[in-house]
């Protein structure tokens, strides 16, 4: 947008001073140049912000430095009557200008480091940061608003009553009610109250709470692995051969009660599908699987979980593919135990890509608690 354009340029003290909107060849201009010659940068920049708000332009003049801001509001100050032809010059000249910007680079290191945000390592970002003394976010509620639930609970929790009630306030509603649901019970309350002693926090207050939650966050350390230890390990485990899972697991048990704990959650067998697995998903996992594996896991299955999905998947996929699939199985006869093992893991990791690509959600928990 022409507003975003023009605060998007380069606006100096230098020569005529705030917003030097000359263009780099005045004698291009024609007519218009000797319109415009004896104005400052100062008034042409003013005379382009008023011309803009006098259009309903939502222009974003807090993004200049302050002092760009001071200057502009007291040139505005200065100014009366501008006549029809000056105006339509100086809008001319800007005008031009803006077509014969090609690119623009962000103001300062400070810019540079946004834009560099995600494509530099964070290493480097707060090295070059520390160096030149640059402010370490720009605004540091973006930043937190981007934070999962999960993770804002776990700052709120850390911090002071007020302070939650303060980063409550200005996560959007949606967001912040995402983050009391990982909040206990008690807690949550004390901080909606504490909403209702927010109504004189000052901005600069707010800017620096901010400051000092988003520097704990981008404090914490690099982690070589997204998931949990846990998680890791019940996914290798839910690969492996049942007996093999079943005496790693044992040993675990013995080893670290809690850890074998956090495996068990993370592992998936063939047998839980009945238990996780939502009933309208069946024909989304139908179309990825190959018949002759299900047919030869349908076929080994024996324990009465193992049963128990057996009679989940063939109770909600069609008809037709039920009965074929219970004719194979009549015929297919007795299955070896590593051919019936290699069908559960085929089938158990067709889910998990169709998990991980967000076709299908398993039932939380608290639904299995239902």
């Amino acid at each position: 947008m022409l507003q975003d354009d023009m605060l998007a340029l380069p606006m100096t003290t230098g020569g005529g001073g705030m917003g030097d909107f000359s263009p780099p060849a005045p004698a291009a201009m024609g007519g218009s140049s000797a319109s415009t010659t004896k104005l400052s940068g100062k008034a042409k920049a003013a005379i382009v912000v008023r011309l803009l708000l006098n259009e309903g332009a939502d222009i974003p003049i807090e993004d200049l430095p302050d002092e760009l801001q001071m200057e502009l509001t007291q040139q505005m100050g200065k100014m009366r009557l501008v006549d029809r032809d000056t105006l339509y010059a100086v809008a001319a000249e800007f005008a031009e200008m803006l077509d014969n910007v090609g690119l623009t680079f962000p103001n300062g290191l400070a810019g540079a480091l946004t834009a560099m945000d995600g494509r530099i390592s964070r290493h480097t970002a707060s090295r070059l940061r520390k160096e030149a003394g640059v402010r370490q976010f720009g605004d540091p509620w973006e930043r937190l608003k981007a934070l999962p639930p999960e993770d804002l609970a776990s700052l709120a929790e850390a911090e002071s009553i007020e302070v939650a009630a303060v980063l409550l306030s200005k996560l959007d509603t949606a967001k912040a009610a995402q983050m009391l649901v990982h909040l206990p019970g008690p807690v949550a309350r004390q901080i909606t109250y504490a909403v209702s002693h927010t109504g004189n926090v000052t901005p600069d207050t707010v800017d620096r709470i901010g400051l000092s939650l988003a520097a704990q966050v981008e404090a914490r350390p690099d982690l070589a692995f997204e998931s949990s230890p846990g998680q890791r390990v019940g996914a290798i485990l839910t690969e492996a051969a049942a007996a093999k899972r079943d005496e790693v697991l044992l040993a675990l048990e013995e080893e670290d009660q809690e850890f074998a704990t956090d495996v068990r959650k993370s592992i998936f067998t063939y047998g839980l599908i009945a238990q996780r697995m939502q009933p309208l998903d069946v024909p989304k996992l139908m179309r990825v699987l190959a018949q002759p594996d299900l047919v030869t896991a349908i076929a080994f299955a024996t324990d009465e979980d193992d049963v128990a999905t057996n009679t989940f998947l063939l109770d909600n996929m069609s008809s037709r593919m039920a009965t074929n699939i219970r004719e194979e199985v009549n015929e297919r006869g007795k299955v070896k135990r590593s051919d019936g093992e290699t069908a559960f893991g085929l089938i158990v990791s067709a889910m998990r890509d169709l998990i991980n690509a967000g076709e299908i959600e398993l039932k939380s928990d608290e639904d299995e608690e239902e």
